[in-house]
């Protein structure tokens, strides 16, 4: 058995123990899809493994937020037609896209991998306790929806853009791959609400 393949073993074995041990306050649905999920992380990172961390840093980075401001301000300082509805509309959006993301992370409570899956680290330090869901995942994703809405030309960057910054989070150790899922809903579906809040039916 190779060195990988036993690690794999061994964290497979930790996420059973982890399972059982939850097993009477779960449901079983949601604990099947959290051994699905753990076993789907522990695949990637034991199994196949991922050699460019210095670029998903990088990827992750982007979507901390600050880059998301620039972009606005300086649609702005150039005067690109709709800038000022277009921040607008982002204020309302990331404004809900904030609250539910805390309700729902304090709600859920979902410890990140690190936590959950013995002698493995994240190779980042998260910001919170909690994984579920993916405040960077849905942030990019609010996003990307506005871009599309105020310039369509530039929404396919845009999403594809928000999948790297979803998937660089699963790779650097801090969410699970329904993490991801749940903050693309989120993001997508404040951003929907938002919208049509300040501009009328989407």
């Amino acid at each position: 058995m190779s060195y990988k393949r036993h690690r794999a073993v061994v964290f497979i074995s930790q996420t059973d123990k982890y399972h059982r041990k939850r097993g009477e306050t779960m449901n079983a649905f949601l604990q099947r899809v959290h051994q699905i999920d753990t076993l789907a992380f522990v695949w990637l990172h034991v199994t196949k493994g991922f050699p460019y961390r210095r670029t998903v840093r990088w990827v992750s980075r982007c979507g901390d937020g600050p880059l998301y401001v620039a972009i606005a301000l300086l649609l702005i300082a150039f005067e690109v037609p709709n800038s000022v509805l277009f921040l607008k509309v982002g204020l309302v959006c990331y404004a809900l896209d904030v609250s539910f993301y805390l309700l729902i992370k304090n709600s859920f409570k979902r410890n990140r991998p690190a936590v959950n899956i013995e002698a493995f680290e994240s190779w980042v330090t998260p910001s919170d306790k909690f994984s579920f869901p993916s405040g960077h995942t849905a942030a990019a994703f609010v996003f990307a929806f506005l871009i599309s809405y105020f310039y369509p030309m530039f929404g396919l960057p845009a999403y594809i853009g928000a999948c790297l910054i979803g998937s660089s989070r699963v790779l650097l150790g801090v969410h699970y791959p329904t993490d991801i899922l749940a903050g693309a809903v989120l993001g997508t579906s404040c951003a929907i609400v938002g919208t049509y809040y300040i501009m009328g039916p989407v």
